[in-house]
C-alpha cells in the first residue's frame, strides 16, 4: 500500500456572477484514513447512505456495508452475482442492487440488509442503477442490451423498457420526473421520461468522448459529465447546450457534486482527483488536482461531512498477451483492496 503524501496544486480564481459565497480557494483534500474491508474480488460503484451513515461497496458477488464513522464492515448482502451498483429508496426503506452476471436485481431491507426479493429483468448486463422518486421506480441501465429496465419499487415488478440506442453508463434523476444517462459508445447524453418511458432528447457531448461519470446540480439544472478523453463537460439540462469544458485526469469513472460547496469531483484511474467549482450557471473553474492512488476511479460523497470515499487496490504485472486477450489486465494483489477516505480540512503536519 502506498503512503505518499497527498499533493494539492491549486489555482486562484477570478469570480463573476457567483452562485456560492464560500472561499474560492481549493479545499485541502487529503487522505485521512484507509479502510481495509477484506476480500480479494473486484469492485465497481460506491454508494453513500446519508441516513444510516453507511457506505455500500459492490464486490462482484456480494455487497459490503461499512459504518462510515467507525470504518468497519457492519453487514453484507450476499448472492448478487456480477453486482455493479446500489440504489437507495429511503422513503420505502429499501435498497436495490444491479447484478450484471445474474441479470437480476436484489431488493433488500435498508435497516436489516436482509434480501426481500430477487427480480429477473429482461435487460442484459445491468450496470448502473438509479431510483426515481416521483414515480417510485428503479431503473437498471443495461450495457449489453443498450436499454434501461423500469421496476416498480413498491411491488417489485418490471413495468417496461427504455430503448437507449447505445451503451449506458452513469445516470441521475433530477427529482422532477426526468432521468439523464450517459451513452458511452455514442458520446451523448439521453434524457427520458420515467413515467412514459419515452426518450425526450439526445444531446451530443462534444468535445467530450466516451462519457462515464455523471452528477447534477439540481438547483441550477447543470449536468456534469466525466469523459474518457479527459474532458469534464457541464451541460444545461434544459437545452442540452454545453456551457463549460475543463480538463481532468486520465481514466475517469465517477463524478460527484457537492451542493453545499458547489464542488465538482472527478475520480481518475491514473491516481488523481480533479476538483472544479461551479462559479455560476455558465462557469466552471478548475481548482486543484489531488494525488490519490492508481486505480481509484469510483467515488462516493458524504454531503454532511464533505468527505470523499474512493475504492482501489494494488496491482501486479500483467500476464503475457495472447490471441484471446491481447491486452491483459494487471492482477489485483491479494489483500490490497482499500477504501481511501479524503477530508477537506487542513492536512496533517506529520
Amino acid at each position: 500500500m502506498r503512503h505518499a503524501r497527498v499533493v494539492v496544486v491549486a489555482a486562484l480564481l477570478a469570480v463573476t456572477a457567483p452562485v456560492v459565497h464560500a472561499a474560492h480557494r481549493a479545499p485541502a483534500y487529503h487522505i485521512v484514513s484507509r479502510i481495509s474491508p477484506g476480500g480479494d474480488g473486484g469492485w465497481d460503484y460506491l454508494t453513500f447512505d446519508p441516513a444510516g451513515r453507511r457506505l455500500f461497496v459492490t464486490r462482484g458477488s456480494h455487497v459490503q456495508v461499512l459504518d462510515a464513522e467507525k470504518g468497519v464492515v457492519v453487514g453484507d448482502i450476499a448472492n448478487t452475482g456480477g453486482v455493479h451498483g446500489v440504489a437507495l429508496a429511503p422513503d420505502l426503506g429499501r435498497g436495490f442492487t444491479s447484478n450484471g452476471r445474474d441479470t437480476t436485481v436484489t431488493v433488500f431491507d435498508l435497516k436489516t440488509l436482509a434480501t426481500v426479493a430477487t427480480i429477473r429483468i429482461p435487460g442484459i448486463g445491468p450496470d448502473a442503477i438509479a431510483f426515481e422518486p416521483t414515480t417510485r421506480r428503479v431503473f437498471t441501465f443495461n450495457g449489453h442490451s443498450g436499454d434501461a429496465t423500469a421496476i416498480d419499487a413498491v411491488n417489485d415488478s418490471v413495468v417496461g423498457t427504455v430503448p437507449l440506442g447505445g451503451t449506458p453508463e452513469f445516470a441521475v434523476a433530477d427529482g422532477r420526473g426526468h432521468v439523464f444517462v450517459n451513452i458511452e459508445d455514442k458520446s451523448e447524453l439521453v434524457e427520458f421520461d420515467p413515467r412514459t418511458l419515452a426518450v425526450i432528447a439526445r444531446w451530443p457531448l462534444a468535445p467530450g468522448e466516451e462519457p462515464t461519470g455523471l452528477a447534477m446540480d439540481r438547483k441550477t439544472r447543470r449536468l456534469f459529465v466525466g469523459c474518457g478523453n479527459r474532458h469534464l463537460i457541464a451541460m444545461d439540462a434544459e437545452s442540452g447546450r454545453v456551457v463549460a469544458d475543463l480538463p481532468i485526469g486520465d481514466g475517469v469513472d465517477a463524478v460527484g457534486f457537492d451542493p453545499a460547496t458547489h464542488l465538482v469531483l472527478s475520480s481518475n484511474g491514473e491516481g488523481t482527483l480533479s476538483l472544479a467549482r461551479e462559479v455560476s450557471a455558465a462557469r466552471l473553474d478548475s481548482l486543484a488536482t489531488v494525488l490519490t492512488q492508481r486505480g481509484a476511479r469510483t467515488l462516493a460523497l458524504d454531503e454532511k461531512t464533505h468527505r470523499i470515499y474512493l475504492a482501489t487496490a494494488q496491482f501486479g504485472d500483467p500476464p503475457p498477451p495472447t490471441a484471446d486477450h491481447p491486452h491483459p489486465r494487471r492482477p489485483m494483489v491479494p489483500g490490497s483492496f482499500v477504501i481511501l477516505v479524503l477530508d477537506p480540512g487542513p492536512a496533517s503536519t506529520h
